[in-house]
């Protein structure tokens, strides 16, 4: 039996390097990402002119990587030190990829997945290489705007 995928956690920060914080709602607006987030302002450390920005709107972690993660560094790392936007649990990328999904009432895409970076291990000074390998979550797009909650439901 399957679990159903739901929205564990919310998660922006309006600058690049500025800690990410909780909010319980948000609103997920087509072509920006996260009202917001850095990426929506486009102030994230990755908005730069040579890099692709339709991949940066929103990032995606599965609940289950945080756990992984501190078990392979033996830490004991929260999910804003992660840096991703969306948690969510029960999380089966195979359901969703290639298709349109839904989190409250906006509608979103994965389009690539969301690996761990150097930046992040010299922020954290850990080594998220080797802590977030194959587990650092998806990239995903907003294709319809709207509202999002913790606790909603991922429907697809």
């Amino acid at each position: 039996m399957t679990r159903s995928m739901t929205l564990h956690a919310i998660l922006i920060g309006a600058k690049a390097r500025e800690p990410l914080h909780y909010v319980e709602s948000v609103r997920a607006v087509e072509g920006r990402g996260l009202e917001g987030d850095r990426y929506f302002y486009g102030q994230g450390t990755f908005n730069k002119p040579q890099l692709s920005q339709d991949v940066r709107e929103i990032s995606l972690l599965p609940y289950e990587s945080l756990a992984e993660c501190n078990r392979r560094l033996k830490s004991d790392l929260d999910f804003p030190d992660l840096r991703r936007n969306l948690v969510i649990t029960h999380f089966d990328v195979s359901l969703l990829e290639e298709k349109v999904f839904t989190i409250g009432t906006a509608k979103f895409r994965i389009v690539r997945t969301c690996p761990p970076c150097r930046y992040l291990s010299r922020l954290l000074d850990k080594d998220m290489m080797a802590g977030l390998k194959y587990i650092g979550g998806y990239r995903a797009v907003v294709v319809q705007s709207g509202d999002i909650r913790v606790g909603d439901e991922i429907t697809f």
